[in-house]
């Protein structure tokens, strides 16, 4: 790497983790390679409200050096700071936000610039638009009344001048866009040809691919197989989709055409990319999977977190189960959830055979986290989380849904039954008092015997592979990006610790060209998840450890295979290499307007 290389990631997620960027985030400034080779880091996004005191600036764990809200000067930068907010009509904040990993003790604390846009000069907010457009064909005006645009947008050339003044512009600087919300960003660094700094999209997903996903009744059925199809009949997403332009996402992910590299976190995503537009057949894209958790830990730890689990289920169900499945995750269409229910259909029926018990802790929810006074009350009042009912502060609308589901399944299924916990945090102060006491979220992480993930869209997915270094089994996709880092690693070599399962696997049926696989639909997808899910439940069965020597085992296969996709792994032998060229295309490039 350069002598001094300063990285700038630009997110959403700059104070706080929402999602996978969040972890991502996580993984490398808590990563000694990355911080080996990376000088200086600094977190760039939105002042999302200018509500609370200066504490809450920055989140937790965090510095704040300069609020033009709080009158905090705490910095030298605070002059230059002025001018902008004064040119721009933008409020600032500065400081510094500790990650630290609990496990390795290893921490870092990169800068943080958090810019307020919400009442900027509308004459230079319509001068960049003009350029967007002149330069990279982004017709601003369709989008901008939607403040998910617009305030993207408005943060990217107060950032530039922002770095420019914090001296963070000069040498070798990489600019990184995570997802759509800091290609704004990356274009104004791109028109900034005298300060020459690189620019990296960073793509988590492709928005346009999960839209379409999410939306058609045939999910990834019919989309992978139709991608297939189109590569080799050179069509892309608006000759097979119809024209995606009216989706402001699309404009910008499209735009990171004119970046000088894209990160792709999973080999689909390099598909999906390259699915955009004709131009993006040329563009060069790397893969830089997302990192996984690798911690060895011994038999009694494992059993020590699975029996808390089951003492849990034994509080409120009166049963202690032999096997405990879990699914954490968001409550959204893309990850599939429908699925769990189809597997563990199977499983429960090969259960009843053997005489097994089992329970699913589902670990999700789509709205904040509850008050535990709130949570409390629930449970004395009607036994939450084993019941709920629809409303605040218990089921939002979604919820609601997937727990009709979760009702049917339990009427039916004598020996698994399904444990909804629809609150963020896994602890006794979170999720009330029958839960046993010290109880911790990596419980639910050592405890777990699988964890679930089938998702329909999941551009890598760490989370179905976290229970992975403590012994468990992660069953996804193939349509998530951690099997083709599974792959890279293995050889293509079956693991004991992972299933994979295939959900646009057609069985020999015949769909002659893409129309027709257009028509796929809610029946031809469904009529494939019962296949495969009976399969994947057998899978289960068989590998389910039945006593502690398969128990050490199922740990040994799984932290040799976690080890080797941490984050040390992705940062060393993908991530740097990509970075490295990056930087070398910039020197160039420096080289060439000198010349």
């Amino acid at each position: 790497m350069a002598d001094e290389t300063t990285v700038v990631h630009v997110t959403h997620e700059a104070i706080g983790k929402i999602g996978g960027i969040g972890a991502v985030l996580q993984g490398l400034f808590t990563c000694n390679s990355y911080l080996e080779a990376v000088n200086r880091s600094i977190l760039v996004g939105p002042l999302f409200t200018t509500e609370g005191s200066v504490l809450d600036r920055l989140g937790e764990n965090s510095e704040v050096l300069y609020s033009s809200f709080d009158g905090l000067v705490n910095t030298g930068y605070a002059p230059a700071f002025r001018k902008i907010e004064n040119f721009y009509n933008a409020g600032i904040v500065y400081g510094r936000r500790t990650f630290v990993d609990d496990q390795t003790g290893i921490k870092s604390s990169p800068e943080v610039l958090l810019i307020d846009v919400t009442h900027m000069d509308k004459g230079l907010i319509d001068e960049f638009k003009k350029r967007l457009f002149e330069e990279f064909g982004i017709r601003s005006h369709l989008y901008e009344n939607l403040w998910e645009y617009e305030q993207y947008v408005r943060l990217a050339p107060v950032a530039i001048a922002a770095l420019k003044a914090i001296g963070a512009a000069k040498g070798s600087t990489v600019i990184i866009s995570h997802e759509f919300m800091g290609m704004p960003t990356a274009l104004a660094a791109v028109l900034e040809p005298s300060y020459n700094f690189g620019t990296v999209f960073y793509a988590h997903e492709v928005a346009t691919m999960r839209r379409i996903i999410e939306k058609h009744p045939g999910h990834d059925t019919m989309f992978y197989n139709v991608i297939r199809q189109a590569h080799n009949d050179r069509l892309y997403v608006n000759e097979a989709f119809g024209d995606q332009s009216s989706y402001f996402k699309h404009a910008l992910v499209e735009a990171s055409k004119y970046c000088d590299f894209i990160y792709a976190v999973g080999d689909y995503v390099v598909d999906e990319l390259r699915f955009l537009a004709p131009e993006f057949e040329t563009a060069n894209i790397d893969i830089v999977y997302n990192g996984i958790p690798a911690y060895q830990i011994s038999v009694a730890d494992k059993l020590a977190s699975k029996e808390k689990l089951q003492l849990y289920c034994e509080n409120l169900l009166g049963l202690k189960p032999d096997f405990v499945f879990t699914h954490v995750t968001r409550l959204i269409r893309s990850k599939g959830m429908w699925r769990d229910l189809r597997v563990l259909e199977q499983i429960e029926k090969e259960f009843r055979t053997q005489g097994k018990t089992g329970v699913m802790f589902v670990l999700s929810t789509e709205v904040t986290q509850r008050r535990s006074r709130d949570i409390y009350n629930m449970e004395s009042a009607y036994n939450w989380p084993v019941a709920h009912r629809e409303g605040w502060p218990d089921l939002s609308g979604g919820e609601a849904n997937y727990y009709t589901a979760v009702q049917e399944f339990n009427a039916r299924s004598r020996n698994i039954k399904i444990i909804f916990i629809n609150q963020f945090g896994f602890e006794p102060k979170k999720c009330g008092q029958r839960m046993p006491e010290g109880m911790k979220f990596m419980d639910i992480r050592k405890g777990s015997d699988v964890e679930f993930g089938q998702s329909i869209y999941e551009p890598f997915g760490i989370a179905q592979l976290e229970p992975l270094t403590f012994g468990g089994i992660s069953v996804f996709s193939s349509a998530c990006g951690c099997a083709g880092f599974v792959r890279d690693i293995t050889g293509g070599e079956n693991v004991k610790n992972v299933i994979i399962a295939d959900y646009t696997n057609l069985n020999n049926q015949r769909f002659p060209d893409i129309e027709d696989l257009l028509q796929i639909d809610r029946s031809v997808r469904e009529q494939i998840e019962n296949s495969v899910s009976e399969k994947v439940a057998m899978q289960i069965c068989s590998r389910l450890a039945k006593n502690e020597s398969e128990i050490e085992s199922m740990i040994h296969t799984g932290y040799e295979l976690a080890k080797n996709m941490s984050w040390d792994v992705v940062v060393k032998n993908y991530l740097l290499p990509s970075l490295q060229k990056a930087l070398h295309k910039q020197n160039r490039q420096s080289i060439y307007t000198k010349a």
